[in-house]
């Protein structure tokens, strides 16, 4: 008995597996370059969180097409996983329907429920393809849907349509070989348009289809780092992580509250100096560059679907503006990507390359433009949160460049001097009284 099949197909599964894991690892390290920041509060909340919104897909229901279309492809995933691990097995070991003897009738009917998962699969798919290409929904065409992002859409549209056909036809050749097992629901329609071949021509059919659809997870699975659909696997530490305050809630600086605190003390000596800290670096109020965002951030930003409902909902981009939030996440994740690069090519150091996420990336029109209403937040299927980098943006450019629009300049400087946003002195606050 020859090993050799055996030993190829453990050779694929090992460097698929390796290579995954390396490109993964560089995600994971890219990430962890954000600051830290506490998310371990209220686990029970959490968990809960990760499995409404990740497991049970709640916020994609908020546009029931899509959402009912989603989810068919998502139990598809989860689900036809089991008989790719039967597939793995019988790789490795030589044997062939592993799980078939230990199921007994029961087998049948799984993987007849497989096929007709995989069909409905390739029908959602193909309306989904339709949707972005042929009906071309508005948030699939925005400017920055141009290029790889399109085109990364579609690929995964027909990777996943291939691997169907591929795992339908498997079934279908199989039935029609003399020692293969009996046609299934969906590939018992198929077997005819193989009948007529000669029992070798079958057995080298049916080999080809296992080897395509088990080659094509796990090249699939190679894709998933470098396309949007990373999402797959960070949906759940990311819906886990999330925000869990109101909306409303934002975070303040820990510099400004420790000033804030110090100025409302009575007792405090408002002439003391603090003691320096040769040691302590120099904190930046806000984020300029990528690496000034928290990790929090960063994880959203790969975890982006780029589905655009963000986007859709912003009140901003509605009326012209060119604030998009999907472009915020992907600037994000395209400018801590080539940080990483960076530091790849320097021996894991980052050198300085004159860029910034603020500027080169992301415009002051852009983040000026945003009305703080939380609308993309809550619009996110998988709990991304592009006002929280808008705001840290925002902060850089009011606290360390003043360059915040000549409007809100005024407005602030009012408020430092008048205790409110009018030019008025408080003493002549009320002189509209008297008219």
């Amino acid at each position: 008995m020859s090993f050799l099949p055996q030993l190829v197909f453990a050779a694929v599964l090992i460097a698929a597996i390796w290579r995954f894991s390396k490109k993964a690892g560089a995600i994971a390290r890219n990430i962890h370059l954000g600051k830290a920041q506490n998310r371990t509060d209220n686990p029970g909340a959490r968990r809960a969180n990760m499995l409404r919104v990740a497991f049970g897909q709640s916020k994609m229901q908020a546009r029931p097409v899509a959402g009912v279309l989603h989810f068919i492809v998502y139990a598809a995933f989860l689900i036809i996983n089991i008989e790719v691990l039967e597939i793995i097995v019988d790789g490795l070991f030589g044997t062939h329907r592993f799980f078939a003897p230990f199921l007994g009738n029961a087998y049948p009917i799984i993987i007849g429920f497989f096929e007709i998962l995989a069909v409905l699969t390739v029908v959602a798919v193909l309306i989904f393809w339709w949707r972005r290409n042929v009906a071309k929904l508005d948030r699939f065409h925005k400017p920055e849907m141009k290029g790889w992002a399109f085109t990364d859409a579609n690929n995964i549209l027909y990777i996943e349509v291939a691997l169907m056909f591929a795992l339908l036809n498997m079934n279908a050749v199989e039935s029609l070989l003399p020692d293969g097992h009996e046609a299934f629901i969906i590939s018992n329609s198929i077997a005819p348009l193989w009948s007529g071949l000669s029992e070798a021509t079958l057995h080298l059919l049916e080999r080809g289809f296992w080897w395509v659809h088990i080659v094509g997870i796990l090249a699939f699975l190679n894709y998933l780092p470098y396309s949007k659909h990373f999402h797959i696997i960070l949906a759940f530490p990311n819906t886990y992580y999330a925000n869990l305050k109101a909306k409303g809630q934002f975070e303040n600086n820990g510099a400004v509250t420790k000033e804030v605190a110090l100025m409302m003390d009575p007792t405090a000596d408002p002439f003391a100096a603090p003691a320096p800290d040769a040691e302590a670096p120099v904190e930046r109020f806000g984020a300029k560059d990528a690496t000034d965002l928290s990790w929090i951030n960063l994880m959203n930003a790969y975890t982006c679907t780029e589905c655009g409902r963000c986007t859709s909902e912003c009140p901003a981009n509605l009326t012209g503006k060119k604030l998009s939030p999907r472009k915020i996440m992907m600037d994000t994740r395209d400018r801590i990507e080539e940080i990483g690069q960076n530091m790849d090519a320097n021996g894991g150091t980052f050198q300085e390359d004159g860029k910034s996420l603020l500027g080169d990336y992301i415009t002051p029109e852009e983040i000026w433009a945003c009305t703080s209403c939380n609308a993309c937040v809550q619009a996110c299927p998988v709990d991304i949160d592009p006002l929280n980098i808008i705001m840290k943006l925002r902060n850089y450019a009011t606290m360390e460049e003043s360059s915040a629009p000549s409007e809100l300049n005024a407005m602030m400087t009012n408020v430092e001097n008048n205790g409110a946003p009018w030019p008025f002195s408080q003493m002549d606050r009320a002189n509209w009284t008297n008219e």
